[in-house]
């Protein structure tokens, strides 16, 4: 049985494999033909952080595939009140077909994971946000950034950040990601990144300065510079991210059919102007839109695996 953590737990294979057949999914679902990959099947989502993306993606993703979609808020189920993660995860885990966790911690996710007995599909942790590069490939594919693209990340260096090294160290494509000093990658991950890199011929280059890392780029992208749960940070993050912000002026720095992704929810005027945003809002909002296709992908590869 295979868990979808980290895209550090894939080849390349796979993870095209995955894209693949959200392609193949997306196409049936535009034809309105659902096919039910998961009739019957549930998919139990556990959120501890609260999401519009996540929850109605894969909520409206289970019913696409013949299934149903349980929303467990950590308010409203046992986890919330102090149970071990590892004794929700055998509950639950007896009752539906695959679950997916939105929480802070990755090793709360791993926890969950080893206890269940059922695919666990990380919905998005402090450390990782898997599912939102699956989505964020597929749309690159969609408006032909995917072929050997050179992709630069400006901002914090989060979740995001981590799972654009893990994508392209897998996948072998050139990424450029560009920090505030004292907002740098998790040293570990960077050394698993590396290390992948080697062995796809990926070049990953990580530095401070975010201009050079956009010149030249095929692909721009940036997350929020004050995630859940740092709110009190805001006035420091804020002012130590000047310079971050990308405008017209660093996306001049790119190819001229350079395209912008963006997770979402976007703060204009922080990490992105609104001119940049509203000047590829069709790619932000098919990025948005794919992260339904793309976990369709994902579920689905899961459930064909169950037995690996």
């Amino acid at each position: 049985m295979r868990h979808f953590l980290t895209l550090r737990d894939f080849n390349k294979e796979e993870i095209l494999e995955m894209i693949t057949l959200a392609q193949k999914i997306k196409a049936q679902t535009k034809q309105k033909h659902y096919v039910p990959y998961m009739e019957r099947q549930a998919l139990g989502m556990i959120f501890e952080k609260s999401s519009t993306r996540t929850r109605v993606s894969f909520e409206t993703g289970i019913y696409q595939l013949g299934g149903i979609g349980l929303f467990l808020s950590s308010n409203d189920i046992q986890l919330g009140r102090g149970e071990p993660m590892r004794d929700t995860a055998r509950v639950i885990s007896r009752m539906v077909d695959m679950v997916m966790i939105r929480t802070f911690s990755q090793k709360k996710l791993d926890e969950f994971a080893a206890y269940s007995n059922v695919p666990v599909i990380n919905g998005l942790t402090d450390e990782y946000h898997p599912v939102q590069l699956m989505a964020d490939y597929l749309t690159m594919i969609e408006f032909g950034k995917a072929d050997n693209p050179v992709c630069a990340y400006v901002g914090d260096g989060n979740n995001m950040a981590h799972s654009w090294l893990m994508l392209a160290a897998k996948l072998g494509f050139e990424l450029r990601v560009s920090t505030p000093e004292g907002y740098e990658c998790d040293a570990a991950v960077v050394v698993d990144a590396m290390r992948f890199a080697e062995e796809s011929g990926a070049k990953l280059i990580i530095g401070n300065d975010p201009g050079a890392a956009v010149t030249g780029a095929d692909v721009v992208t940036t997350d929020t510079w004050v995630s859940m749960g740092q709110e009190d940070e805001k006035e420091r993050r804020v002012a130590d991210f000047t310079g971050y912000i990308v405008d017209d002026t660093m996306m001049s720095h790119a190819r001229d059919d350079a395209i912008f992704l963006h997770c979402l929810p976007a703060y204009r005027g922080y990490e992105v102007s609104d001119a940049v945003f509203e000047a590829h809002a069709e790619v932000i909002f098919s990025e948005a839109e794919n992260r339904l296709h793309a976990q369709k992908g994902v579920m689905v590869w899961l459930d064909a695996h169950r037995d690996s």
